[in-house]
């Protein structure tokens, strides 16, 4: 169960960071633990929440920090859960994460993690640790229901080094989605700020804060699907991630009236329209970078997943016919020829 820790900034402690003034006090956890809890909603400043671990506290702030009980971040054990790696080497993993699987322990999941099988796989000596113990050698993450390619570090330089790639953007990470509606545009961008919801804690939202953090995906449309009576027809879209926000491109389909198919918390509820789904339709199918101590490149794709699949296999007599994208790409993910 959660705790309740108040406290109260004075005049020598004005201007530190917020995760830092957290951090410092012996009641809550790790720095970087307490940036998680910021990040995650649990910290109200002035009786606001504020969820910028960048924010500088002001002398006579009110800060009310929701502290997780200790499971719930602290040390990974190891389990024996597989992992499907798709490359490995003495500095990086990169693997395919299949739908289920928490990335690392949170609220709710103490244990049964992928940080739980790295962990298991590789030992907590030959992990990085960057980002907290709690989370040895995530580099990102993807959603518990979002399948496919993500990327593990063995060492904490390694780690550093792949999240610079992300920070500027030469970490190219592509995704499969299948959204509602026909979407007019063979390809775009959204650019936009997300900041969590100001209605529901669990969302994420595009807004226009100051304290919101700029998300960019460009996307290129595959194949479009005939609408039939009861929905509205179908995209396939590739997405790409020049950022990577939480929840972003399922808040980005959200924002242009074109939710993901599946998705439980941005998109529609209607089994039938979501193609008896039970979660969103959303694949990390490809990966490509340079490698940061070797300096190979290295590209790894991954076929969708049965249930994906399945859904486009039931579609297909529907096609209205896919783009010159959709010709190079559609072919590559193990599907319907």
């Amino acid at each position: 169960m959660d705790t309740t820790v108040k406290l109260v900034v004075d005049e020598a402690q004005a201007g530190i960071r917020l995760d830092s003034f957290i951090g410092a006090d012996d009641r809550c956890p790790s720095r970087s633990a307490c940036a998680r809890i910021i990040e995650e909603g649990g910290v109200l400043v002035n009786g606001t929440e504020c969820t910028s671990k960048r924010y500088l506290v002001a002398a006579g702030d009110v800060v009310e920090v929701a502290v997780p009980a200790p499971e719930d971040y602290g040390v990974v054990e190891p389990e024996n859960i597989p992992l499907d790696i798709r490359y490995e080497d003495d500095y990086l993993i990169v693997l395919s994460k299949q739908r289920g699987l928490v990335c690392h322990p949170a609220h709710g999941h103490a244990s049964g993690t992928l940080a739980n099988a790295l962990m298991y796989h590789c030992g907590i000596d030959h992990l990085g640790t960057l980002q907290g113990e709690d989370r040895p050698g995530i580099v990102h993450r993807l959603d518990r229901d979002t399948s496919g390619l993500m990327l593990a570090a063995k060492d904490d330089e390694t780690q550093r080094a792949l999240q610079d790639l992300i920070r500027l953007r030469t970490l190219d990470r592509r995704y499969i989605t299948l959204v509602h509606g026909d979407v007019a545009h063979d390809q775009g961008t959204i650019d936009t700020g997300i900041a969590r919801s100001t209605r529901d804690r669990v969302k994420m939202a595009v807004s226009d804060d100051p304290m919101a953090r700029q998300a960019i995906t460009t996307f290129r449309v595959l194949e479009r699907f005939d609408a039939t009576r009861g929905n509205d027809g179908y995209t396939l879209l590739e997405c790409h991630l020049y950022t990577g926000r939480t929840h972003q491109i399922r808040v980005h389909m959200r924002y242009i009236n074109h939710p993901c198919v599946g998705d439980p918390l941005y998109g529609k509820g209607d089994d039938r329209a979501n193609c008896d789904l039970t979660r969103q339709f959303l694949h990390s199918w490809r990966v490509r970078f340079d490698h940061p101590v070797t300096g190979e490149a290295i590209e790894c794709r991954d076929t969708l997943p049965w249930d994906l699949a399945a859904v486009l296999e039931d579609l297909a007599p529907r096609s209205l016919g896919r783009t010159a994208a959709g010709e190079e790409i559609v072919s590559q993910l193990g599907l319907y020829l």
